[in-house]
């Protein structure tokens, strides 16, 4: 998780050597996900509290929200091109990226290629190959299973929404202070796991994937 970079003191957490916006893919997502456009970042933040309001507070029903604010949309719609005439304002248009299939198939593609590096590295990770890998990852599964049980769906999507929102702009700004304490973590669970890896994981016997000759 943490690496000691170009051979001094100082660590990275997950081992990045770049910044942390350009490991973030250094385009618009990390400036909205590192607060560097502000609006953008609080509107996101925003809706996304609003949503989880209306939906786990107010219990609003999803078909009957869609239903107010489609009613609510045409009926500005209305009013203002009809009012555009008389107070000289700009006709409204819908924005071209919600009617692009352009945009369309490469977000879908984005989250297409995301998926398929999960699985296969699932897969890799299931076939055994590293079994501290495998075990950390079934044990972060189970965490998660547990963590899920205890939230709605959308409860826990607004939660990885606000993480998402908050944890990265912290870190870039605390970043020395938690690689400091990360690196420390690590080290001790790195001892930890090594006094288990030499008295148990070594005496588990590991498949090959090939038959044993007769």
């Amino acid at each position: 998780m943490a690496t000691t970079m170009n051979g001094h003191g100082s660590v990275r957490l997950f081992g990045r050597e770049r910044t942390l916006h350009e490991a973030l893919g250094g385009h618009r997502v990390a400036d909205i996900i590192l607060w560097r456009d502000k609006t953008a970042s609080a509107a996101i933040l925003a809706v996304a509290t609003v949503a989880w309001w209306l939906f786990e507070v107010a219990e609003f029903h999803f078909l009957t929200l869609v239903c107010y604010v489609a009613m609510i949309g045409m009926l500005v719609f209305f009013i203002w091109t009809n009012a555009s005439t008389f107070f000289n304002l700009p006709v409204p248009r819908v924005p071209e990226t919600l009617l692009s299939e352009r945009a369309t198939r490469q977000a879908i593609q984005g989250v297409h290629r995301r998926l398929s590096r999960v699985v296969e590295k699932l897969y890799d990770i299931a076939c055994g190959k590293d079994i501290k890998m495998f075990i950390l990852t079934v044990l972060s599964l189970y965490i998660a299973a547990v963590i899920a049980d205890c939230f709605s769906s959308l409860t826990l999507f607004y939660l990885v929404v606000l993480g998402t929102m908050t944890l990265p702009a912290l870190y870039e700004r605390y970043d020395s202070e938690v690689d400091h304490l990360v690196a420390r973590g690590v080290h001790d669970l790195r001892t930890h796991f090594s006094d288990i890896d030499s008295g148990v994981l070594r005496k588990i016997p590991r498949g090959t994937g090939a038959s044993a000759p007769k």
